[in-house]
């Protein structure tokens, strides 16, 4: 292991190369340009190739014949990019092509800014494309678990033969922080017998998502709709922190969540019982974690850069047993720590709370 200081899209380049990929297919967008910088500087000395293609469209489909191939495969865009490679993902997660697909989120709608936001998390979670689909979306919120959590979506995208994202933002991708460059463990063996690879001594092998039939179509959804469930129940992840005595939590992920640890500290030093839930895992979202708490703590308090994408998950994975609110800023702009415990302050109106 050794220790470093690089640009967090920098470190997602460099987990993807110690995690085994071959294949980079992109197009250069701020804030996400260093990635393929990056791949195209040092994935070529481990015997990799990378492509600028002519556009995200062209992107996501060279990496949807490369999967075809059985070989660990890449992309990287930000928000107008990613949305371009929707239809793309939608028949990637169709037939069951592992790829890892890194959305480093600017400000929007439309071309918006180039500020960090997290308002791609609808289009990120709820299959941004067409048809009853999903991603896998992870969510880092610091340089070590940008390089950890690219490390686990390649095991992820081959365990389950299915796309899945990496959802960071342009603070997390533009910032500088030292990360441990973590040897990978030996790849898992997992299931092969789907690979596109000559068929001189076997039965030729046909990846393709169209439904000839009703019947098929049907038959097939309902193997996707299996394999969610099964994703759903196994794979749900997150961080808790100062929950155990916590009467009021904040739910946020990403660089808000960071944030939003200092606020619990703060919090704490005032005489507030505040703790925090960063989900980890968007898709599958954890509902999990909200089971021991919404028959215990008095409120809610989503922090999120949107105007509430998030709270819609939170609402529904506590049943509505427990007022949940929203803080949230907009265009690119962060919350400080204070702001937002001002906000849980007078929503709750913790104001009086002695200081201890």
């Amino acid at each position: 292991m050794e220790k470093v200081l690089l640009k967090g899209n920098e470190i997602i380049g460099e987990a993807a190369i110690r995690s085994g990929c071959k294949l980079f297919f992109g197009y250069p967008i701020t804030p996400s340009t260093e990635v393929i910088e990056y791949l195209s500087a040092h994935l070529p000395k481990h015997g990799g190739t990378v492509l600028q293609a002519e556009d995200e469209i062209g992107a996501i489909y060279m990496c949807y014949g490369a999967a075809c191939t059985g070989n660990r495969v890449m992309t990287a865009s930000s928000s107008p990019g990613v949305s371009l490679k929707q239809e793309g993902l939608s028949y990637s997660a169709a037939v069951g092509l592992p790829m890892v697909v890194v959305n480093v989120n600017r400000c929007g709608p439309g071309l918006g800014g180039l500020g960090p936001a997290q308002s791609d998390y609808f289009q990120s979670t709820k299959g941004g494309g067409h048809g009853d689909y999903r991603l896998i979306v992870l969510a880092p919120s610091k340089a070590q678990e940008l390089y950890d959590f690219t490390m686990e979506a390649f095991d992820l995208a081959d365990k389950y033969r299915n796309p899945v994202m990496i959802l960071s933002d342009g603070f997390l991708g533009q910032t500088m922080e030292p990360v441990i460059l973590k040897e990978r463990p030996e790849a898992p063996a997992f299931d092969r017998d789907w690979v596109v690879d000559g068929a001189k001594n076997r039965k030729k092998r046909i990846l393709a998502s169209y439904s000839l039939t009703n019947e098929i179509g049907e038959a097939n959804n309902l193997i996707w709709e299996e394999k969610y469930k099964k994703i759903q129940e196994e794979a749900q992840r997150w961080e808790e922190y100062y929950t155990e005595d916590a009467e009021y939590l904040l739910v946020s992920y990403g660089t808000t969540g960071r944030i939003c640890k200092s606020t619990v500290l703060n919090a704490r030093a005032k005489g507030i019982k505040l703790g925090l839930i960063r989900p980890i895992t968007l898709w599958p979202y954890p509902e999990k974690a909200f089971i021991p708490y919404k028959d215990k703590v008095k409120g809610i308090v989503t922090v999120e850069l949107n105007t509430g994408q998030m709270i819609e998950d939170v609402k529904l994975a506590v049943e509505c047993k427990v007022p949940v609110h929203l803080f949230r800023r907009q265009g690119g702009m962060l919350p400080t720590e204070d702001e937002i415990l001002e906000y849980v302050e007078n929503k709750f109106n913790l104001s009086a709370v002695e200081e201890v």
